[in-house]
């Protein structure tokens, strides 16, 4: 597939992507060296669930504050708002590749000062410096994999990194797990990420840059070559005459407006309007708060001993992980925006289940019963629900919707709004279950799902299929809430090779 031109999407894209990375396996060792930031992502965000439990039992004043519960696990997202701002904006000054591998460095040396930890103010500093890691991993890894790959399987691709988002996930849930009788329980599962990190920045030294930011900064010779190793030779041509004139059109808009006036851009406009409604929407649908605490909300539900706790959440988490597989096979099939409300649907009829579940189960004795039982039930239908769509796509759709110029710095803003509502929602979890219950939270939760999936359907266009220059087209012509794009000469019109359709 070329990116000069638009794609037809049909049911055979998930087959396409395996018949082209098989065949040119070099794509995939790109997209899976750059998602293990995905890995160390979710591993992060899942492995202080089950770590929280034991650092309580070994710091009293943990044990007695749930303010200092919750900034143990929100400093980490404090620190990824600070390194998805960073991370934006070195990704277009020093490039993806150095940005992973800064981020790396980070993720190493947080893991091992956690580990080491000998009272909670240097966990925290250990949170903190990992955030940062995340922060930047968490926009510059779809990014990367995104302009690496061809505009048919993009999707698929970029899913990959959501994978290993679950699948760090999981792998976290099983490491607390495996480590619940080791002496020096939480500090294993903390320290255990510096691995992978190192993993990654020795791969990430091997691997080349990004073609499309090396092209954007006047390395023609060396973007040619890498596109050289991810297409046919008869398409490379092509590929290079698609990127002059995506760059001849961003250079003559900075003529009208001005080179520091992005946000006069409408392309970039549009293209935030819809990155960060997808971020925002992410969070306040409450799943990272269910992933960070998830085992005890199993114990809310019930269930009282922790290793049970844990058992159980490692399978919600090996849900999230399926989940992130069904998006690979769909997401180029149906588009980013259906895949997006179908989830939206299910996330809200079953906040709204587990709401009435857990008001029920509040009123009977805390152990093991009917209630506890469809609790954990309908929180693995929500997830099922969640990771498909909501769990996948909107990094995709931000990895592919800014011009190449302003694509770090687009996502590194849409990955900020992200963090900051994670933090919202990650500070104030605990004290709203304090105050309205686990029942009343998770209707608070279905309802700001319900404005979300408005907004999704009035400011977000479906890029399925679409290369990055048909995308920077549409969003500069504009388009309707409900898919219909303005074609010059018609009053609306369809994307060519795409039905559009909400």
């Amino acid at each position: 597939m070329v990116e000069g031109g638009p794609v037809k999407a049909d049911k055979t894209e998930f087959t396409e992507c395996w018949k082209i990375s098989s065949k040119n396996p070099y794509i995939m060792k790109l997209a899976f060296a750059a998602g293990i930031g995905g890995l160390l992502f979710g591993y992060d965000t899942g492995v202080i669930s089950g770590a929280l439990l034991y650092i309580k039992e070994d710091f009293e004043e943990v044990d007695k504050s749930t303010f200092l519960q919750e900034l143990i696990v929100s400093t980490c997202v404090a620190g990824a708002i600070i390194g998805a701002a960073v991370g934006g904006y070195a990704n277009d000054r020093i490039g993806r590749r150095k940005t992973i591998m800064v981020a790396d460095v980070l993720f190493f040396l947080g893991s091992i000062i956690m580990a080491i930890a000998p009272v909670p103010a240097v966990i925290i500093v250990g949170r903190v410096l990992v955030g940062l890691g995340v922060g930047m991993a968490s926009m510059t890894a779809p990014l990367y994999i995104s302009e690496a790959s061809p505009a048919k399987i993009r999707g698929a691709m970029v899913s990959t990194n959501g994978l290993l988002i679950t699948g760090g996930q999981f792998l976290s849930y099983l490491i607390n797990l495996a480590f619940t009788r080791a002496p020096g329980t939480w500090r294993w599962m903390l320290g255990v990420a510096g691995l992978p990190a190192l993993i990654q920045f020795l791969l990430m030294w091997s691997l080349p840059e990004s073609p499309r930011w090396l092209y954007r900064e006047n390395y023609v010779h060396e973007a040619k070559e890498i596109l050289e190793k991810l297409y046919p030779e008869d398409e490379v041509d092509r590929e290079i005459q698609a990127l002059r004139e995506s760059v001849e059109s961003e250079r003559a808009m900075e003529e009208s407006i001005g080179k520091d006036n992005a946000f006069k851009n409408p392309v970039v406009r549009r293209g935030l309007y819809a990155g960060v409604t997808v971020q925002v929407a992410q969070q306040f649908v409450g799943i990272n708060t269910v992933m960070y605490y998830s085992p005890t909300i199993v114990q809310f539900a019930g269930f009282a001993s922790k290793s049970v706790a844990l058992s159980l959440s490692l399978i919600t988490a090996g849900l999230n992980a399926f989940g992130s597989i069904v998006s690979m096979l769909f997401v180029d099939r149906y588009g980013r925006k259906r895949l997006m409300i179908i989830s939206m649907a299910g996330i809200i009829f079953f906040l709204i289940f587990l709401s009435v579940v857990f008001i029920e189960a509040s009123s009977h004795a805390r152990c093991p019963s009917k209630f506890g039982i469809l609790a954990v039930v309908f929180l693995g239908l929500y997830i099922v629900s969640y990771s498909p769509g909501m769990g996948t796509v909107p990094w995709i759709v931000n990895s592919e919707i800014y011009p190449l110029k302003y694509r770090g710095v687009g996502g590194g803003i849409a990955a900020v709004a992200n963090w900051v509502s994670n933090l919202i929602v990650s500070e104030s979890y605990l004290t709203l279950t304090e105050h309205l219950g686990p029942g009343g939270t998770f209707f608070l939760f279905a309802g700001v799902s319900t404005l979300s999936l408005c907004l999704i359907i009035w400011f977000v266009p479906e890029t399925k299929g679409l290369p990055f220059e048909e995308v920077e087209k549409m969003l500069a012509e504009g388009y309707r809430p409900c898919g219909g794009r303005k074609v010059k000469g018609e009053k609306v019109g369809k994307v060519t090779g795409d039905d559009n359709a909400a």
